[in-house]
């Protein structure tokens, strides 16, 4: 009985010698715990470093792309990016809002970050569809009836917004009931509609009221568009009106069921 005793006594001894395999465990993933949650912090701030406290990730050049009136320097310098700040802390929102309220010549803009040291911007003009003359000047209207530059040179190939309304009558009470700028819009709408082979050949786009659209063109011919409703079947049919009768000097699709040509 006391060998036995004794031999327990050794057994428990020994046992306690060192820490039971979970309590190693648990301490192993402990150490591995506090290795990984200190090497994280470093890289956290390693990181916040490089991005906003080192030279290396910082702005030092401009690109621009996409313009075609405007030049790469307008661009750039309406951008106004600060040379020298962080890259990542850039506010690119700001730098569109600038861009477009600076130069309305710009649809859309395109701000992005071209790390490690660059920003690109790619613009997207707005494209005239429409000349509103204005003294010696013309005022260029894109297809949303927005009036975005003042130029001295006509560009080639885009017609003349002519509003008549001055006369006593419908076209006065036209010009009441909707207002100039809905009237223009109403042009731009048409202007958009018409056919391209008639587009490149139009000299003016003559707005006498709200339904009386007419369409002169370089050689003279013209062509009654009516309003600006059902803008895509006067298209088709004045491009097959236009086939049938080359020679005719006056189409009228105002009403595009029933179109008509005169004069040769």
């Amino acid at each position: 009985m006391a060998g036995s005793t004794t031999a327990e006594r050794g057994e428990r001894q020994q046992e306690s010698s060192g820490p039971p395999p979970a309590r190693r465990l648990r301490v192993r993933r402990l150490r591995v715990i506090i290795i990984l949650a200190v090497a994280l912090v470093l890289l956290s701030v390693g990181t916040v470093w490089l991005l906003y406290g080192s030279q290396w990730l910082r702005v030092e050049r401009v690109s621009v792309s996409g313009t075609e009136v405007l030049t790469p320097k307008q661009v750039s310098e309406a951008a106004d990016v600060p040379l020298g700040s962080p890259l990542i802390s850039l506010d690119t929102d700001a730098i569109e809002a600038r861009l477009r309220r600076k130069l309305p010549r710009i649809d859309s803009v395109d701000v992005s970050r071209s790390w490690p040291h660059g920003i690109g911007l790619k613009v997207t003009e707005r494209t005239p569809v429409l000349l509103v003359q204005k003294g010696g000047n013309f005022v260029e209207v894109d297809d949303e009836g927005v009036r975005f530059a003042t130029v001295s040179v006509a560009p080639k190939g885009v017609p003349t917004l002519q509003l008549m309304l001055s006369r006593p009558g419908s076209r006065a009470a036209s010009l009441r009931r909707f207002g100039a700028d809905r009237l223009v819009r109403e042009a731009v709408r048409v202007a958009g509609d018409i056919p391209a082979f008639v587009a490149r050949a139009t000299r003016s786009v003559k707005v006498r009221s709200y339904d009386d659209i007419l369409l002169v063109m370089n050689d003279g011919r013209t062509v009654a568009w009516g309003s600006s409703e059902k803008g895509s079947a006067k298209a088709r049919t004045l491009t097959a009106l236009v086939k049938a009768s080359p020679d005719a000097r006056h189409f009228d699709v105002s009403v595009p069921t029933a179109p008509a040509s005169s004069g040769s």
